[in-house]
């Protein structure tokens, strides 16, 4: 497994949740770690908990924003060597019944466009060095069709799921390689967004973000032979499964 002691690594939504359990992660096994967003606050309060990251915060959705966060990371700690597209978003009016362009707009924006723009950013540089690491926090939305999800949230992941695999398509032979993590349901803020957002008790259920953490930490310490190109990280008390299977535990057992 590989030491990330002293690599770049360059985290996008990395004010709370997901995002900040990564930078801690990559901070406490060495790395450098650039953190941005759009709340400043909310990164300082990241960098905190990751002694020597860098704060640059950046509107994700906006090309230029995208490339001049992009040169402060490399001005301050060298090229990106590790990419973490985590930013996401969802809307709450987010169903057919009730979608308006602007919320479809900003939701593709940020969960498509975003992790394009970054990942045009690095790629360059990773090709000159002859390796790199994408790693991608999209969703379980992205394998499937989970109503809960809405559909603009649900096609913007699906779009990101494709564009890790033609990194994967077209830049393996770089020595670039690109990861994507689809969790299932975690306990993050986003869930907010929900029109019926989870009690306590759900919560503590759900995958948490220092889990998504681990898995990222995992796939960036593989031998650089290897790509984990796919992770589905689920609940192990799955809320999607879970009527169904406790409907099944209450059947009478088959006649032997």
């Amino acid at each position: 497994m590989q030491d990330l002691a002293g690599r770049t690594v360059w985290v996008t939504g990395a004010g709370s949740g997901i995002g900040r359990a990564i930078a801690l992660a990559f901070g406490a096994a060495g790395a450098r770690v650039a953190i941005s967003g759009r709340r400043k606050s909310a990164l300082d309060e990241t960098a905190a908990m990751v002694p020597g990251a860098l704060v640059v915060p950046a509107d994700l959705s906006d090309a230029a924003a995208v490339a001049s966060a992009h040169a402060a990371v490399v001005a301050a700690l060298g090229p990106v060597q590790i990419l973490v597209n985590n930013a996401g978003t969802n809307a709450t009016k987010r169903h057919w019944r009730d979608l308006s362009p602007e919320d479809m707009a900003h939701v593709v924006d940020v969960n498509l466009k975003g992790p394009f723009y970054c990942s045009i950013a690095v790629l360059p540089a990773m090709r000159a060095a002859g390796s790199g690491t994408l790693i991608h926090v999209v969703s379980n939305a992205a394998t499937g069709i989970f109503a809960v999800a809405g559909p603009t949230y649900t096609a913007s992941k699906h779009g990101a799921r494709a564009m890790s695999a033609t990194i994967n398509a077209e830049e393996g032979i770089h020595g670039i390689r690109s990861i994507c993590i689809n969790p299932g349901e975690v306990a993050t803020d986003i869930l907010d967004t929900r029109p019926r957002p989870p009690t306590a008790e759900e919560r503590a259920l759900m995958v948490q973000p220092e889990d998504i953490a681990e898995s990222a930490l995992f796939a960036a310490r593989l031998p650089p032979r290897t790509c984990m190109a796919e992770m589905l990280v689920t609940p192990t008390d799955n809320n999607f499964y879970r009527r169904m299977a406790h409907a099944l535990a209450g059947m009478p057992k088959a006649a032997e």
